[in-house]
């Protein structure tokens, strides 16, 4: 049986000081986590009357749950607030903190709480994607027991991070990041509680609010982070005003992991923009790729990708303006090497568009994966030595620059597929 304390010097029975009354010496995010379900902003699509979390926060949580958003939009919370509703003795717990003998002990201790009859047990993980394979293993025989109720939380897209024999037994919910309007409403909240806020003591215009809320993309946490910042340069109080804010700020740290989802959801931003030849999208995409600190020669690699693949033969000069690129910004690199791919960039997404080679490609890969490898016509091939012309090879050969009946005449694929066409009538590309 555990104490009144988990591992991690949690009360098991949720009270309004888990839930963000925290000490007074704790950062302004901390105090102010919502004590409930009237305080909680955003995710409407999934907390409201007759959704799944929405049950949860009225304590009816039938079964395990993954909760897949970005940072500060209100995993954790969440988690407790349903713990709360649900009377169930709650123990979170940290992928990055512990390993499997942790894993092990709580489950332990969960089972003794199923068998002795007491509350269930909630066990929030957060961070699950950090766990092996091996660690999150040692959950299933305990969530298919019933001896406990999970609530993972993760950044990273589960698909990819949580492995499948656990993900079948969860319901994964995704949560957005908060509205700017959320998150005024969060920070002017801050602004007036009391004790758990600011009290007072600081105001601040709804114009210096909004500034923050999109200065931090929709988190919760680093919004308040901001303010509390903010208030620390004007320790008299008084007003926030947006030149103090910009310098609590310092700068805008842009979501990205260079091996994440996120990542492959810019680059693909970036790459659809183009194809739609949007040059505004395109600009804005690819700015947001290199603030975010995007590897340059990454973003170059696959500016020449769509050069072929979304403009090809429409403009074959577009292929040497990304060559051009990519050779510019490797001698520059950053800052100067910047306006070359949004030059080349916006090239694309202004060119004409043909996705003829990249079907014709996708053609003839096909054939040759489903079809026999036939030996090269002995007429296509290279007679280098006397025994090579005594086997024929060369023979019947016409050369196209002095025969130009040779171009309908000879053909050049195998003999099973002569006639093959794979440039469909009608679709662009030279001849």
């Amino acid at each position: 049986m555990m104490s009144e304390r988990d591992l991690f010097g949690v009360r098991s029975a949720p009270d309004r000081a888990d839930l963000g009354a925290g000490g007074v010496n704790a950062p302004l995010a901390d105090r102010m986590r919502p004590a409930d379900v009237a305080e909680f902003a955003g995710q409407e699509s999934i907390v409201g009357k007759g959704k799944i979390l929405g049950r949860a926060l009225s304590g009816e949580l039938a079964g395990s749950l993954i909760l897949w958003g970005p940072p500060g939009s209100g995993k954790t919370t969440l988690a407790r607030l349903i713990a709360r509703a649900s009377a169930m003795r709650f123990v979170p717990f940290s992928a990055v903190l512990s390993g499997v003998k942790e894993i092990r002990k709580v489950m332990a201790e969960a089972e003794a709480a199923r068998r002795a009859r007491e509350h269930r047990t909630l066990l929030f993980v957060d961070e699950i994607h950090r766990f092996n394979k091996a660690q999150q293993d040692a959950f299933l025989p305990h969530v298919e027991r019933g001896d406990i109720l999970l609530i993972g939380a993760t950044t990273e897209n589960p698909s990819f991070e949580v492995n499948g024999a656990l993900l079948s037994r969860v319901r994964v919910l995704a949560l957005e990041p908060l509205s700017v309007t959320d998150v005024v409403s969060l920070l002017r909240r801050a602004l007036e509680d009391d004790p758990r806020g600011l009290g007072g003591a600081w105001s601040a215009a709804d114009e210096t609010l909004t500034a923050i809320a999109h200065a931090t993309d929709g988190d919760a946490r680093r919004a308040l982070t901001a303010l509390e910042a903010a208030a620390a340069l004007r320790p008299e109080g008084g007003e926030i005003d947006r030149e103090l804010a910009e310098e609590a700020l310092q700068r805008k740290v842009l979501r990205h992991d260079k091996s994440g989802e996120e990542h492959y959801n810019l680059i693909s931003a970036l790459h659809k923009s183009v194809r739609n030849s949007d040059e505004d999208a395109t600009l804005y995409w690819i700015a947001r790729l290199m603030e975010a600190g995007e590897d340059g020669n990454f973003v170059s690699r696959r500016l020449i990708r769509m050069a072929s693949e979304d403009v090809g033969l429409a403009d074959p000069f577009a292929l040497r303006i990304t060559l051009d690129a990519a050779e510019s910004f490797h001698r520059l690199g950053y800052p100067e090497g910047k306006l070359a791919l949004a030059q080349a960039a916006v090239y694309l997404a202004r060119a004409e568009k043909s996705n003829a080679i990249y079907k014709a490609l996708g053609r003839a890969e096909l054939d040759v994966r489903e079809t026999a490898a036939e030996p090269v016509p002995k007429h296509l091939r290279n007679a280098v030595t006397s025994l090579m012309r005594e086997a024929g090879y060369g023979v019947g050969y016409r050369y196209a620059h002095d025969d130009p009946d040779a171009v309908g005449e000879m053909t050049c694929l195998p003999p099973s597929l002569a006639g093959r066409h794979y440039f469909e009538e009608g679709e662009t590309g030279l001849r």
